[in-house]
C-alpha cells in the first residue's frame, strides 16, 4: 500500500535540483574564469593585503554564455568579433596573484605571461578599436582592484614623525613594472570617450574611489602620480561622484590634521584641488567655504608643511580670487596657527602672506591689519636673520606700502618702532641697513597725504579752499590761518 502511494508522488528532475541555467550553459560559462577567481581569492587571503571587492560589485556570472577564448592568444591571430572576448579573457589571466608560488621557475613563468598580456592590453586599448560593454567594464575594474587596492606595511612607512624639510629618499615598489601597465589602463578605461558612464558608475562606485584614495598614501611618487591623473579623471567625467570626492578628501586631510600628521600624498590631492577650485562657479557655495576653513587652513599646522605647501598656498590664493571677502577669513586662519618656534615655517607664512594680500581688497585688509601688522612686527624684531630680512622685503612691497599709507594712523605706530628697534640693537648688518632704509621710506611718505593721482587731488583742495576763501569773505569772516594742508580722503588705486 505504501508503495503505490509513493509511487504516485511526482518525481523531481535532475535539472529542477541544479542550477536554473541549462547544462550547457554552465559549461561554457567559462571555466578558465572560475579558476582565475579562485585563484585571485587564495592568493589574496595568504597575502592579507589587498581588500576584496564585494561579489554584488564584480559578479563572477558576468561572462556567463561568453564564448571562451584562449587567454594565450594575441589580438593579431583572432577576427575582429572575438577581440573583445579575448580582452575578457585576457582581464581575468591577470587578475590571479602569483606571490604565493613556491616554485621560482613556475612562478617567473607565470609572471612573464601576466606581464605579456597587459602589455598586450595597453596595445590594445590604445589602438581605439576597444569597445566597453558591461562584461569589459565589469573585467578591467575586477583586474585593476585586485592588482591595486593592497594595504601598505608599516614597516615601509617612514619612523619619522615629519620634521621642516624631508630628506627620506623616495621609495620604490620592486611590482611597479606592472603596476604602471594597470594604471596606464584604468587611465584609459576612465578617459575612453564613448564609455557609458551610467554602467561605469556600478563598477568605479563608492568603495572602489575610497581605496582609490587609500593608495595615495603609497611611499612611491610614480605611483601617486599615476593616481593623480586617473583621479582627476574619474573627477571630471563622474560627475555624480564629486561631493563624494570632496567629502572624501576632506576626511584624509582630518585624519591628517588631527590624528597621524603623516600622509605621503597631500601635495598631490592639493594639487588635484587647485584645478578642482578653479572651475568652482562665483558665488561659493557653503560646502566650498567649509573645506577651506576646515581642512585648507588647518593644514598649516602639521610639522611637514614644507612638503606641500606650495600646492597649499595655491588652493588658498584661487579661493581668495573666487571671493576676494575670503582673503580676511585667510588671514585670521594664518595668524591663529602661525608658528612660534620654527623659522622655517615663519618664512613660508610670510611668502603665503605676501601672495593673498596681492589679491585683498581694502575692505577686506582693513578687517585684519591691526593683529597682522602686530605679528609682523614680531617677525622684524625677530633675531633669525632670515624672518626679519623676509619681514622687511614684505613692506618694501608697493602693494603693501599702499595699503600702509592709506591705513597710517593705525599700522605706522605699529611698524616704526619695531624699524627703530632693529635700527638700534639687531645684530645682523643687512637687516639693520634695511630697516633704516625702509624706515625713512615711511616717515617721507607720512610727512604728505596719500593719493593715486596727486594732480586731480591738489586740483581738489584748491577748489575746496577757494570755495571756503569766498565764503569767509561774503560773511566778512577772517580765517585764523590758512596755509595748514586740506584733508584728502585716499581714493582707491
Amino acid at each position: 500500500m505504501l508503495k503505490k502511494i509513493l509511487s504516485k508522488l511526482p518525481q523531481k528532475s535532475a535539472k529542477s535540483l541544479g542550477s536554473d541555467s541549462p547544462p550547457s550553459e554552465l559549461k561554457s560559462s567559462g571555466n578558465s574564469e572560475i579558476k582565475c577567481i579562485a585563484g585571485a581569492k587564495t592568493s589574496l587571503s595568504g597575502l592579507n593585503v589587498v581588500k576584496r571587492m564585494s561579489a554584488a560589485i564584480f559578479p563572477t556570472s558576468m561572462t556567463s554564455g561568453m564564448e571562451i577564448v584562449d587567454p594565450n592568444l594575441s589580438f593579431n591571430d583572432v577576427p575582429n568579433s572575438v577581440k573583445q572576448n579575448l580582452c575578457i579573457s585576457k582581464l581575468n589571466l591577470c587578475c590571479v596573484i602569483h606571490e604565493e608560488l613556491l616554485d621560482t621557475v613556475e612562478k617567473v613563468t607565470k609572471c612573464d605571461l601576466k606581464h605579456q598580456a597587459l602589455i598586450e592590453l595597453a596595445e590594445y586599448l590604445s589602438s581605439g578599436s576597444a569597445k566597453f560593454n558591461e562584461s569589459a567594464i565589469a573585467a578591467i575594474c575586477k583586474m585593476c582592484a585586485v592588482n591595486l587596492f593592497r594595504v601598505f606595511p608599516p614597516k615601509n612607512r617612514s619612523s619619522s614623525g615629519g620634521g621642516e624639510i624631508e630628506d627620506d629618499q623616495p621609495v620604490f615598489d620592486p611590482s611597479w613594472s606592472d603596476l604602471e601597465i594597470v594604471y596606464e589602463l584604468l587611465l584609459r578605461f576612465v578617459s575612453y570617450s564613448s564609455l557609458d558612464i551610467k554602467v561605469a558608475r556600478k563598477y568605479v562606485d563608492s568603495s572602489f574611489i575610497l581605496q582609490l584614495l587609500d593608495l595615495f598614501d603609497s611611499e612611491d611618487p610614480r605611483e601617486r602620480e599615476c593616481l593623480k591623473t586617473i583621479l582627476h579623471r574619474i573627477y571630471a567625467k563622474f560627475m555624480a561622484h564629486r561631493p563624494f570626492i570632496r567629502c572624501s578628501v576632506s576626511n584624509i586631510i582630518y585624519r591628517f590634521v588631527y590624528e597621524t600628521e603623516r600622509h605621503n600624498g597631500i601635495a598631490e590631492l592639493l594639487e588635484i584641488f587647485g584645478c578642482i577650485i578653479s572651475g568652482f562657479s562665483s558665488p561659493l557655495s557653503s560646502e566650498h567655504i567649509a573645506f577651506l576653513s576646515r581642512a585648507l587652513m588647518p593644514l598649516h599646522k602639521p610639522k611637514s608643511l614644507g612638503t606641500y605647501h606650495q600646492e597649499l598656498t595655491y588652493c588658498v590664493v584661487q579661493f581668495i580670487e573666487k571671493d576676494q571677502k575670503l582673503a580676511s577669513t585667510v588671514v585670521e586662519g594664518l595668524l591663529k596657527f602661525w608658528p612660534v618656534t620654527s623659522s622655517q615655517k615663519q618664512l613660508m607664512f610670510l611668502s603665503e602672506i605676501e601672495e593673498v594680500l596681492e589679491t585683498c581688497n581694502m575692505v577686506g585688509f582693513q578687517k585684519v591689519m591691526v593683529p597682522l601688522f602686530r605679528r609682523l612686527s614680531s617677525c622684524i624684531n625677530s633675531s633669525h636673520y632670515q624672518v626679519a630680512e623676509r619681514a622687511l622685503l614684505l613692506l618694501n612691497n608697493e602693494r603693501y606700502i599702499s595699503l600702509i599709507m592709506h591705513n597710517r594712523e593705525a599700522i605706522l605706530p605699529l611698524v616704526i618702532p619695531a624699524l627703530e628697534q632693529n635700527a638700534n640693537n639687531h645684530w645682523n648688518r643687512t637687516v639693520v641697513n634695511l630697516s633704516l632704509n625702509i624706515k625713512k621710506i615711511y616717515v617721507d611718505l607720512d610727512q604728505r597725504p596719500v593719493a593715486c593721482k596727486p594732480h586731480e587731488d591738489n586740483l581738489n583742495a584748491e577748489n575746496q579752499r577757494s570755495v571756503s576763501e569766498n565764503l569767509e569773505s561774503a560773511a566778512g569772516v577772517h580765517p585764523v590761518a590758512r596755509d595748514f594742508p586740506a584733508l584728502v580722503a585716499p581714493s582707491a588705486c
